[in-house]
């Protein structure tokens, strides 16, 4: 158990970020949440999770000093980037500045402040399109997109600042984060949105007419698109183990956590169809570019490492925990 400790929770208001916060406080640490607003849910850190909050960015070094100063912080989890990858390409200055930037401004606070524990959200886009499924942790990284590559710098600047500084980190490349709190207090709430179970409930809601399909020719058994869907819990639960990790003297080191089992497109549309019991019309599209056939991590090492287990991991309780959710928040 955590014995209290204080944990720093940067995007603590946001999708991922917040159910990691939930995750801290049933493990029993206290936790700050720094963000900015940007994306993030002001209602959620206030109403539901009832923790400190201070609104900021991890580019303000001045205010993170107030809080490394005002706060026994024993270990960061950085959840603050900008993660849509189309908006990477077009406004590469953007990401660049906030997923790199803003992380290197909070290590230096860290550093200076002492806190030398830190959990690291980063990305299977920082393999590009692989060369195997399932992808294990020491898969050749090359990026596609300046977010993939934003996600890259930070992993390359841990890895330095453990070799100069003695900072250990856990870093946690994840494949496509869904579902909602089992208890339904949290879930996924973008805008704009852009991930597939969200929108796939918005159509059955009836706010959007239509769900589409980006490619019905790719070599996977429907030719659809197969994606490795992880519930947000599970995400979350791991991210505590790491953090544990590092304050019972874990080195850094690297993760990917997926389910290890892939689901395609018109799956996801599928299981969808019989959980909410609606129509959901499905668009089929062109491909888009730059979408890999499929996606697949391996999280043999986070098993075994971590003792981490998936409570979640079938594509129907993803599904049927982010409905109860939808239909709170949109219904």
């Amino acid at each position: 158990m955590a014995s209290g400790k204080t944990v720093l929770v940067t995007g603590g208001a946001g999708y991922i970020g917040s159910h990691g916060v939930l995750a801290l406080q049933q493990a029993g640490y206290s936790v700050v949440v720094l963000d900015n607003l940007v994306y993030g849910h002001r209602d959620i850190v206030e109403n539901v999770l009832k923790v400190e909050f201070v609104q900021g960015d991890t580019n303000d070094r001045a205010l993170l000093n107030d809080v490394f100063a005002h706060y026994p912080i024993a270990g960061v989890m950085h959840f603050a980037a900008y993660t849509y990858v189309g908006e990477s390409v077009t406004e590469p200055a953007k990401f660049y500045r906030n997923n790199v930037v803003g992380t290197l401004t909070l290590l230096e606070a860290m550093l200076a402040a002492g806190v030398k524990h830190f959990v690291f959200s980063s990305t299977c886009a920082t393999y590009g399109v692989p060369k195997s499924v399932p992808i294990p942790e020491d898969h050749p990284q090359a990026p596609i997109s300046p977010y993939g590559m934003t996600k890259l710098m930070v992993e390359h600047i841990l890895t330095d600042f453990d070799k100069a500084y003695g900072l250990k980190s856990v870093c946690f490349r994840y494949f496509n984060a869904a579902g909602a709190d089992p208890g339904g207090r949290l879930g996924e709430d973008h805008q704009p949105e852009t991930h597939l179970i969200p929108l796939v409930l918005l159509t059955a809601l009836g706010k959007r007419q239509s769900v589409s399909i980006f490619g019905t020719d790719y070599p996977t058994p429907d030719g659809t698109c197969v994606r490795d869907y992880i519930h947000v819990h599970d995400l979350a639960q791991a991210h505590v183990l790491g953090l544990q990790y590092l304050l019972d003297g874990g080195e850094t080191t690297t993760f990917n956590l997926g389910n290890g089992n892939g689901f395609s497109v018109k799956q996801v549309i599928d299981a969808a169809r019989q959980i909410t019991g609606r129509e959901i019309l499905a668009v089929e599209c062109d491909r888009r570019p730059g979408d890999p056939p499929a996606l697949v991590g391996s999280s043999e090492k986070a098993i075994a490492q971590l003792g981490w287990r998936p409570l979640y991991p079938d594509i129907e309780s993803i599904i049927a925990h982010a409905w109860n959710w939808h239909q709170q928040r949109h219904g």
